[in-house]
């Protein structure tokens, strides 16, 4: 049975490098649809949890991985991808301190998979990269002889996932293919069409690498225009938001975007400076590109100076004011806390002198990373706390949170997602 049969037969065995909030749902997607899948993580504790049917993630409840763990199991012996007939990378791609692409986890992937290559395998890397990084892999792939479009398979297909969205998810979001080769491309629509309702050919490795760094370039470029407007319309005493909500208005030629304390999450803060490090290779400077990161990481200090303005306005200095984070997950109601602005205005905070503190129902501790160790843990929220604060900022606006209840015990609110609408203009600060 050749490699398309066994995908058209579901006999064929799924391996997915990266068990986060991009690969665990797609083996869930690959399980539910009959595959056996095999998951493959460098973290053993991670491994250990999924094996016993326990999700780390909030939004993917552990039924669902116990009601498939005939299909699914987890591993860190990377021996076992020669096993596989597919294999899907979902490893990081984040920046260095020179934000610029920091490809390690990608290489060292392909070293492993190049170590266990055999043929007829299927090889999709869906880590958002730079056009022209899947075909970059060849040469480490074909060392050992086997040549791609004959002895195995590769192509690129863009993870589009957005934890927590309830509307879309693996199943009904389009899954975007391109292949190195004709027949690279045709077994990695097989591959796809088996778990997702509609698969986007398009022409070219390349193409498809570029279709993901667009959809969140667009994304930062308007997030960063509505920032600015927000700063700009804060000094005219325009409020944003509800600026935004009348332009919305028109059903044609605008959609809305918000402002908020700055960017995050795995895509839109890192994922545009992967085209803007490449273009520098073509002789072109990405202006937009670079605007508009400048524009997003100005943002805490933004809220930071918001924040010092509105408590001197009381008579109080930031030194030595207690101040409570509000969320520090990048969005409303997910666990994920990857390159959360909260933290940014955190470690701006405490150089300043500021007592801080915080609370998330979704994240109960702060975990060491590479830029910051806060070693705090989400404080309980009760009447006499909030009042003890001398200000609450606003970072996530969890649906679970009571805004009158927090409004009503707060002595100073920097709202930074419109999150409270109160005519208290003296108490909640928009920002």
């Amino acid at each position: 049975m050749n490699l398309k049969e066994k995908i058209t037969s579901k006999t064929a065995k799924v391996g997915i490098i990266g068990l986060g909030y991009v690969g665990l749902p797609l083996a869930i997607h690959f399980a539910e649809a009959g595959f056996f899948v095999t998951g493959f993580d460098i973290d053993r504790q991670k491994v250990e949890k999924l094996n016993r049917g326990e999700s780390y993630i909030n939004h993917i409840p552990s039924s669902r991985l116990t009601s498939h763990l005939s299909h699914f199991t987890a591993t860190t012996d990377t021996d076992r991808l020669k096993e596989m007939d597919a294999i899907i990378i979902c490893v990081p791609t984040p920046l260095t301190d020179k934000r610029e692409p920091d490809m390690q986890y990608i290489e060292n992937t392909a070293r492993v998979i190049a170590k266990n290559l055999r043929s007829s395998q299927l090889i999709s890397l869906e880590s958002t990269t730079y056009p022209g990084t899947t075909r970059e892999l060849l040469p480490l792939l074909e060392s050992n002889g086997l040549k791609v479009g004959e002895d195995f398979y590769l192509v690129y297909s863009p993870e589009r996932e957005d934890p927590g969205n309830k509307k879309y998810n693996t199943k009904n979001i389009p899954k975007v293919v391109g292949g190195i080769t004709k027949a690279c491309l045709e077994m990695g629509i097989s591959l796809y069409s088996s778990i997702v309702k509609e698969v986007i050919p398009v022409s070219s490795t390349e193409v498809a690498e570029a279709t993901k760094l667009l959809e969140n370039i667009y994304r930062a470029v308007n997030i960063a225009l509505v920032n600015e407007l927000k700063i700009l319309f804060d000094r005219m005493g325009i409020d944003v938001w509800e600026v935004i909500n009348a332009a919305k208005t028109k059903p044609f030629g605008f959609k809305p975007f918000y402002p908020g304390p700055g960017l995050g999450g795995h895509c839109i803060p890192i994922d545009p400076f992967y085209l803007s490090w490449k273009a520098r290779e073509y002789g072109l400077n990405t202006k937009f590109i670079e605007l508009a990161g400048e524009i997003n990481t100005s943002m805490p200090h933004y809220i930071l100076q918001r924040t010092i303005d509105a408590l001197n306005n009381r008579g109080k200095a930031l030194n030595g004011s207690k101040i409570l984070i509000l969320g520090v997950a990048y969005k409303r109601d997910v666990d994920d806390d990857r390159e959360s602005p909260a933290y940014a205005i955190m470690d701006l905070l405490i150089k300043r002198g500021a007592n801080v503190f915080y609370n998330d129902p979704y994240i109960p501790y702060l975990k060491k990373s590479r830029k910051y160790d806060f070693g705090l843990t989400s404080s309980k929220l009760t009447e006499r706390f909030l009042k003890e604060m001398d200000a609450v900022i606003i970072i996530t606006d969890h649906s679970s949170y009571d805004y009158q209840w927090i409004l009503e015990n707060s002595n100073l609110i920097i709202d930074t997602r419109d999150a409270i609408n109160s005519p208290n203009k003296g108490k909640v600060i928009k920002a």
